[in-house]
Formats: structure tokens, sequence, C-alpha cells
């Protein structure tokens, strides 16, 4: 059974999610929260096994919220579940530790398969502002398998699941050195700047 927190400001969304939710038998919904305070204090005294985070709330926005959970030093995996497809909400939110991005209209198969994936350490996320020509896609796409390594897509791989560099270099018996080289390569070939935005990129690509 996996224990959940739903946080969103809206009254009715909230309690349909948390509705749909009970329908499954592998959830539980302990708590709803209507902000990212309401969670935050409620986490000083009890646990979930993964949060279901609205982003743009009064008082305690998602962003914030993930913030202060790291601070807190609050190791709990957490989907960012909203009516917003912004790019600039996706990355801010996976910079700040979101394991997981979903619209809010999911099918409910597809949110409990996203619960169960990030309890067991992994990532999701809805492809966001995709370019307008689908040719194009799976032109880049089929480019990128190409280019990159079966190394490079594994430590990719590693990447997306929230591993640092030192903790790729463990789990692949490599110098932190080699995984940084690895990653620069990786950042120019998938022509992004930084981890969360190849993270992104590979996602939308179907890389991972």
């Amino acid at each position: 059974m996996i224990r959940i927190a739903v946080v969103d400001d809206q009254t009715l969304v909230r309690r349909g999610i948390c509705s749909l939710l009970g329908l499954s038998p592998d959830i539980q919904v302990l708590k709803e929260c209507q902000h990212g305070l309401e969670l935050l204090d409620w986490l000083q005294n009890d646990y979930a096994d993964v949060v279901l985070l609205d982003l743009r709330m009064p008082v305690c926005d998602g962003v914030r919220t993930l913030k202060k959970m790291a601070e807190l030093n609050i190791d709990i995996p957490v989907i960012i579940l909203t009516t917003f497809d912004d790019d600039e909400w996706v990355l801010a939110s996976m910079e700040a530790g979101a394991k997981g991005y979903l619209l809010k209209d999911v099918e409910l198969d597809t949110l409990v398969a996203a619960i169960k994936t990030v309890h067991s350490g992994g990532s999701v996320l809805k492809p966001v502002s995709l370019p307008s020509a689908p040719c194009k896609i799976a032109v880049d796409e089929q480019r990128h398998l190409e280019t990159l390594s079966s190394r490079e897509l594994e430590i990719l791989q590693l990447m997306s699941a929230g591993f640092s560099n030192k903790e790729i270099a463990r789990a692949l018996d490599l110098a932190e050195g080699t995984v940084k080289n690895y990653i620069s390569t990786i950042l120019a070939k998938l022509e992004v700047r930084d981890r969360t935005r190849a993270v992104l990129k590979a996602m939308e690509y179907g890389l991972l």
C-alpha cells in the first residue's frame, strides 16, 4: 500500500483526485492539504510515501514547497499535478526536486502507474511544449538515439532518477571526473546547457 498526501487549493479538484485514487487498491490517501505550508506542518509529525503537489497555490506554491522540503531534509518523492503545461514551471519544479510532472486531466491508470514509478525510485514526465512538426521530433529522436552511446544513455537514466555525479560514479564504478566528462558530452549531444534540460529533452524524445 502506497500512502499519499494530496496538496491542492481547489477543494473540489483535490477531493476529486482523492476519490479517484480511492478506487485503486494499492493507494491510500492519508492527507489532503490546501497549500504547501499545511503539508510541511503535517510532515513534521507524519509521513507519506508520495506527495501529489499542485503548482500554483496561495500561501505556499509547489516550487516553494519543494525547496522547503529540501531545506528540511524531507526526502519524499513528489509528483507535480497541475493544469499548467508550461516549460518554465516544469524546469523550476524539476530543479527543485520533483520526480514527476503530470497534468490533471491524466487518466487514473496513468496516475497510479506514475505514483508507483516514483515510489520505486523512478521519474515521470508528461511531454510538454513539443515542437509543432511531428516529423522533426522523429528525426531528432533518431539522431539522438544514434549519437548517444549505451554508457551515455545509462548515465542519463541515473541523472533522471536524481543521482549526483558521485552517486553515478559509485553505481557504475567510474571515476567522478569520468562521469563529469560523460555528462558534458551528453549535454553537447542533446544541445542543452544543464542536467535538468537534458533529462526533460530525453523524456520528450522518448530516450528514457
